[in-house]
């Protein structure tokens, strides 16, 4: 390693330098020649003329004596009329190959071409283009340029092309918009292969082994169900595999998951099939029990406006039979927003008449955090507590809502922040007392014709729960991971429940990379079953 070393400081008076008288006269009078010399010369008038129309135009010569600015400017100029017309010409080239005129197109290029060779000559030799040199190569970009004329080349004809061009690119685009929604939304509602596969082999399982079916007799008559002291939570949901993973990343991240009672609703005919899942595997002690929707004999047409309008043969034909109109948006036609199991969580008292507040959870979510504190947070009377949606304002009541329906907008402010379904507190005491589910009756009823709002139940869920919804701190529900690939990472990871709303489900083969590893962390795809399914 180099050091420097410090010089030693020299306190010594430094030596005046002597310079001679003679060498000092002789460098002023250079000085003063040198100062004459610059003055005369900005003295000296300029040779050129000032011309006005060359103001501002930088002036420059190609060889000396020939100044080309000026001879380009000139409205004689043979120079300028080529230049014009090689212009002119590579446009007419651009049309023509537009037109797939190529002929025409190598004829201009051709011409183009001689063009630019006389110029480069003329500027190499220094003198001006004369009129034996330019005349055949203008006669003949005229009779080109009358020939493009001819076929329509203008400038007014190829504007109106080109509006067409546009107009029809514009079509093509908005066709394949609507195309990729469609596929899109079908993928999103299709079963995939491998969850069929599941479903199938669970219910198989559960048919042949009675073990399975005296567990779930054992877990459905427990004390538990009906215990105020613990905490409850309720999954209503036809997929296995996401409702395990509710359940499993819920117990995975409590404290106490011996306290933990989980109520399960499906249909009949994943009834069997989640039974058996939940008897095969271990959830560290948590109570489950689960349910088959249609086992609730009065959720029927006379109570239930859903039910009721799937009876109306209009109702069935926007569901089932689509609309040839496309404009209409496909998800609007989703049966799936009048199943009853989607309907369910506005009849949660009367599905659970014994319990006095329960957590509602969504089947496309996964916990991260242990949920329990959610009991202890003071509603102030309302119904429902739940994570409010309006830090913009595409998620006010205006988005989901009809506001030019008089009944909507003398009822409900257009700029009340908005709030989600997917993880709720609901206190079922107030919820009774206040009768909201006949507030939600009442609305279904009066949007049988799909005026009020078009889908889902969230709509009639921001009507229901209107001046009764209590606002959670936004890290207890992180939504938007199921369309939104621009979610902060910082805000995932401190969230207690992340929800993959949306169509890009973590389940499917939609789902985006960046999310799906913390769903699929709580899913065991070494499970037999998951792995005969071909589930990875």
């Amino acid at each position: 390693m180099h050091t420097m070393r410090r010089r030693n400081p020299d306190f010594r008076r430094p030596v005046r330098r002597r310079y001679s008288r003679g060498l000092l006269a002789g460098f002023g009078g250079l000085l003063i020649l040198f100062i004459l010399v610059v003055l005369s010369h900005h003295r000296q008038p300029t040779s050129d003329t000032k011309n006005p129309q060359t103001d501002g135009v930088k002036r420059w010569s190609v060889t000396e004596g020939k100044d080309v600015t000026e001879e380009l400017l000139s409205a004689k100029s043979l120079t300028r009329q080529l230049g014009d017309q090689m212009t002119l010409a590579k446009a007419y080239v651009v049309i023509a190959k537009e037109n797939n005129n190529l002929q025409l197109a190598w004829d201009f290029s051709a011409q183009i071409r001689g063009c630019q060779l006389l110029l480069s000559k003329a500027a190499t030799r220094g003198s001006e283009v004369t009129m034996e040199e330019a005349e055949p190569i203008i006669r003949q970009l005229s009779l080109l340029i009358y020939q493009a004329k001819e076929l329509h080349y203008d400038s007014a004809t190829m504007i109106m092309k080109l509006k067409a061009q546009i107009q029809a690119l514009e079509d093509r685009a908005n066709a394949a918009t609507i195309q990729s929604t469609t596929f899109g939304q079908l993928a999103a509602e299709a079963v995939p292969k491998g969850l069929y596969c599941f479903g199938t082999m669970l219910s198989k399982e559960w048919s042949k082994i009675h073990k399975l079916q005296k567990y779930m007799d054992q877990q459905n008559l427990s004390p538990k169900l009906t215990d105020k002291k613990l905490y409850h939570f309720c999954v209503f949901s036809d997929n296995v595999l996401a409702t395990s993973v509710v359940v499993n990343s819920t117990v995975q991240n409590a404290d106490h998951p011996e306290q933990l009672v989980f109520h399960v609703v499906t249909d009949e005919i994943n009834h069997g099939a989640m039974q058996a899942w939940f008897a095969m595997n271990d959830y560290r002690g948590a109570t489950i029990e689960v349910q088959n929707v249609d086992d609730f004999n009065w959720l029927n047409a006379s109570y239930v406006p859903v039910l009721k309008q799937l009876r109306d043969e209009e109702t069935q034909s926007y569901y089932f039979k689509g609309s040839p109109d496309m404009k209409s948006a496909i998800k609007f036609r989703n049966p799936k927003y009048l199943s009853m199991l989607n309907h369910l969580r506005f009849y949660i008292p009367e599905v659970y008449p014994a319990l006095e507040k329960v957590v509602f959870l969504d089947d496309d979510v996964v916990v991260q955090k242990d949920l329990t504190p959610l009991y202890s947070i003071d509603l102030h009377g309302n119904v429902n507590g739940a994570v409010e949606t309006c830090l913009e304002t595409f998620h006010r009541y205006h988005k989901y809502l009809n506001f030019s329906h008089p009944m909507i907008r003398s009822h409900f402010d257009a700029d009340a922040c908005g709030w989600a379904f997917g993880m709720n507190v609901f206190d079922l005491v107030a919820w009774k007392k206040l009768n909201v589910t006949s507030r939600y009756h009442y609305w279904q009823e009066q949007n049988v014709d799909r005026t009020l709002w078009k889908l889902g139940t969230l709509p009639p869920g921001l009507l229901t729960f209107y001046g009764l919804t209590e606002p959670l701190d936004r890290r207890w529900h992180i939504l938007g991971l199921g369309y939104d690939p621009n979610v902060d990472m910082q805000l995932i990871e401190s969230g207690a429940v992340l929800h993959y709303n949306g169509n890009m489900k973590p389940w499917l083969k939609l789902a985006m990379n960046r999310y799906k590893p913390f769903w699929e962390k709580y899913v065991n795809y070494l499970h037999p079953l998951l792995r005969k399914c071909n589930i990875h």
